[in-house]
């Protein structure tokens, strides 16, 4: 019987992957690697390669996607796979859908879990995990217009939960969508919708390169935030729903929040 072993990179750099993950990339018949969900933006291919002592097919979002992972799937019927993920392996719907079609195909699947965005962006911003909602990714307008992240925003804040967005990539055209552009986005929404849900004056968390050496988080006012300088890519917007004394305190201390957040507290 074959096997798949979804292994996650982490979120930086070649150094993310845990030391089972490494051994499992080791042990495999085949190495196979995905590049395209999520930016990591230090990683070194070569150097991975280098320290598992194998060499890594990258496989496309249409191999994946379109053909069902279909290269991937025949390479684990004699023997164990390793599939290379940014993150943590099962975030994406993507690999989730690889693993059911693998295990209808009588392939077993592991999982070696990696450090994801989710639980990066909750520490950086001191943000309490338990108070997050349905989380969304805002895309680049000139290509998908939605109402969806918005939407989502609304349903959060009914509930006075934080509402987390991931910021579109398209890696093989090397494009980013910025903190600026995903604001602008959901102001020009606003100016249609007309519920004030995200206003000038409304509190926003910019997060960029979580999991590096040198992330950049800044707490303050869309105004504010929507022309401040995050730096290079990936970035992320926390939008804060009803705030605990400790979590007003962790914005004001760790992400240079005004202090009249305070007034948020419930």
């Amino acid at each position: 019987m074959g096997q798949i072993v979804f292994v996650g990179l982490g979120l930086h750099d070649d150094l993310g992957i845990s030391l089972r993950g490494l051994e499992e990339t080791r042990t495999a018949k085949r190495v196979f690697i995905e590049l395209y969900t999520s930016l990591l933006p230090d990683f070194s291919k070569k150097h991975l390669e280098r320290a598992a002592g194998k060499e890594f097919r990258e496989v496309s979002r249409k191999e994946l996607e379109e053909e069902n992972g279909k290269v991937v799937l025949d390479a684990a019927k004699d023997g164990k796979v390793v599939l290379l993920v940014p993150g943590d392996p099962l975030i994406a719907t993507t690999h989730v859908a690889l693993r059911i079609e693998a295990e209808k195909h009588g392939i077993r699947t592991h999982i070696v879990h990696g450090s994801s965005v989710l639980s990066a962006v909750m520490g950086l911003s001191g943000l309490h995990n338990y108070k997050f909602g349905k989380s969304v990714t805002i895309p680049f307008p000139d290509e998908t217009p939605s109402q969806t992240p918005y939407e989502v925003l609304v349903q959060n804040r009914k509930l006075g939960l934080h509402t987390l967005c991931l910021l579109d990539i398209k890696a093989e055209q090397k494009r980013y969508l910025s903190v600026h552009e995903a604001l602008s986005s959901l102001l020009e929404i606003e100016k249609n919708r007309k519920m004030r849900k995200v206003m000038p004056e409304t509190l926003v968390v910019g997060i960029s390169r979580a999991g590096s050496n040198n992330p950049m988080v800044k707490a303050g006012y869309v105004r504010d935030l929507i022309n401040y300088d995050f730096g290079e890519p990936p970035h992320s917007i926390v939008f804060p729903g009803k705030l605990h004394f400790m979590e007003a305190e962790a914005l004001i201390v760790l992400a240079g929040a005004p202090e009249r957040i305070r007034r948020m507290v419930k």
